[in-house]
């Protein structure tokens, strides 16, 4: 199953337009609030120039990148954690993602407005922040209060897990974002089971307007990339009108349209790249005659569970794993003189998979 990012922000920010350019979908776009209301999907692929190389060396037929889905999620608004504007759907639906890209407005355009009187990129993050850290707290209240009665009967998991929740609703009562709170990797996990909001990574998403790749500056976008630094997050500055509307253009026409007015790099794809990065995700790949096929896995799980990316037998009915690395497989450019030289290593299910790792698993159901 892809890994989930969010988009949200503000209604009238360019979560839906930002959306159609990374999934080249059609989401509905209007100037009013709360155009979205059920949430729209999309499934992209996470560019990465390994797989295609893999293939090449290996004759595959097919090749097949690591996905990542993109949600784009209802506009919020002041008080959405006490039911306003959509708040309750916008909530639940971010607690069935991963991690969250923020859009923040950092474009002037009279002809779309925007639910606060003046455009305050800092303000506009504050408000969605806090909103989360709000809905947090209503869950960690609730959940202390039946932690409480189950203290009362020595029980003593629930003890421990009050002390946790206590620390947890702690931080959120002094306005932390759990995500950047000093908390354990058992505080962190229980926050995760509780489908908490702010444990969620975030990365801040400078919607920019077309003027700013002609300036080069934007004091709208300063702002918000400082307050990204300040909360320790990612941040990427993006067009989504401009994006959106390379969709439609040639390849050769979208070169010579960036190059026109200044834009260097392709932000769509460092926006994809960035998203996989937050989650903390690495690529292995496996590879045959058939496909070259990227999976994402999280840093420091075991090799059956690795396995279980591809298919849960795998998991199940692991044995052992041919592994070799990327690095010593383009080096060699032949997959036969890998094993001639004994390049080709064994490795056991205490073994942790590494970025580049390219695996043939072998198993037994």
């Amino acid at each position: 199953m892809p890994l989930r990012i969010g988009i949200i922000g503000l209604p009238n920010v360019g979560k839906s337009t930002l959306f159609n350019a990374i999934t080249k979908l059609s989401a509905s776009v209007s100037n009013y609030p709360f155009t979205t209301i059920e949430p729209n999907v999309g499934i992209v692929e996470v560019p990465d120039f390994r797989t295609k190389k893999i293939a090449q060396i290996m004759h595959s037929k097919k090749v097949v990148e690591a996905t990542i889905e993109f949600v784009d999620i209802a506009g919020l608004v002041k008080g959405a954690s006490k039911g306003e504007g959509l708040g309750n759907q916008f909530l639940s639906n971010i607690r069935q993602v991963d991690a969250i890209g923020h859009v923040v407005r950092c474009f002037e355009d009279s002809t779309i407005s925007h639910v606060n009187a003046q455009l305050n990129p800092k303000s506009d993050i504050e408000v969605i922040n806090t909103e989360l850290i709000l809905a947090d707290l209503e869950s960690v209240i609730k959940k202390l209060q039946d932690l409480e009665k189950r203290v009362k009967s020595l029980d003593k998991q629930a003890k421990e897990e009050y002390i946790i929740a206590e620390k947890i609703k702690q931080e959120l009562e002094k306005g932390n974002l759990l995500a950047n709170a000093p908390l354990t990797e058992e505080e962190k996990i229980f926050a995760k089971e509780l489908f908490l909001l702010t444990i969620k990574p975030q990365i801040i998403i400078a919607n920019v307007g077309e003027e700013f790749f002609s300036v080069g500056k934007s004091v709208l976008a300063e702002s918000a990339t400082e307050k990204a630094k300040e909360l320790g997050f990612g941040y990427i500055l993006i067009s989504s009108k401009i994006e959106n509307e390379l969709n439609f253009l040639s390849q050769e026409e979208e070169n010579q349209f960036r190059q026109s007015i200044g834009i260097k790099t392709e932000p769509l794809k460092e926006l994809i790249t960035a998203s996989y990065k937050i989650l903390g995700l690495s690529t292995f790949f496996t590879a045959n005659s058939n496909e070259a096929h990227a999976w994402a896995f999280e840093k420091g799980i075991k090799l059956p569970k690795a396995a279980g990316k591809i298919h849960s037998d795998m998991e199940k009915g692991f044995i052992s794993a041919e592994v070799v690395s990327f690095d010593v497989l383009e080096r060699e450019n032949d997959f036969h003189k890998v094993k001639e030289k004994g390049l080709l290593r064994i490795e056991g299910k205490n073994y942790e998979p590494r970025d580049g790792d390219i695996i043939n698993v072998r198993f037994n159901v």
